[in-house]
């Protein structure tokens, strides 16, 4: 590994161990939870109620949501398994993660991108949510941190990756509506 990469890992390891043992024991269920509340078929039933009851701009949102999640999802998997960089429980001796990953891998954070993708075209089709929705992503991404599967900037990754995709998917939605 290159020194500066070195560097960058070392910094992400102390952050995140930082985070990790600073936390406390009646919040786990919360963050579980918030963790769930980003999962996959959440997006999917989401966007099919917002298609289905709202006239204005539901199928836009719908059509610019599949774009921007097969974007999204396409581009995770590869950088997934090209870095293959090891979630912080088998890198640091002795931790235990709150909850079993889904995977091997950590870089980047799925469930930040996935939640950074909605929460930009939430942002993009109905603007008085952005607050909320803004920090329902950022939730996600630190319960991720909090549950010992992510390193901060597995989270950093996926928002920039969730983010990236969503103005792309809406670009390219833009274009077939």
């Amino acid at each position: 590994m290159k020194p500066i990469l070195q560097r960058m890992n070392q910094a992400d390891t102390q952050m995140f161990v930082w985070i990790y043992t600073g936390q406390r024991q009646e919040y786990r269920n919360l963050v579980r939870w918030l963790s769930r509340s980003g999962d996959g078929y959440v997006y999917l039933a989401f966007s099919l109620l917002i298609w289905l009851f709202e006239t204005t701009y539901g199928f836009a949102f719908f059509v610019s949501a599949l774009f921007a999640f097969a974007i999204e999802v396409s581009a995770y998997l590869i950088l997934k398994n090209v870095i293959r960089r090891n979630r912080p429980q088998a890198s640091i001796q002795g931790l235990q993660a709150l909850i079993t990953p889904s995977d091997k891998f950590s870089f980047p954070s799925g469930h930040t991108g996935a939640a950074f993708v909605f929460a930009t075209l939430i942002i993009q089709f109905y603007p008085l949510w952005t607050l909320t929705i803004l920090i329902w992503a950022i939730l996600i991404g630190a319960s991720r941190v909090l549950l010992g599967v992510h390193y901060p900037g597995d989270i950093l990754a996926g928002a920039t990756l969730g983010i990236g995709s969503a103005l792309l998917g809406l670009s390219i939605a833009q274009y077939t509506i």
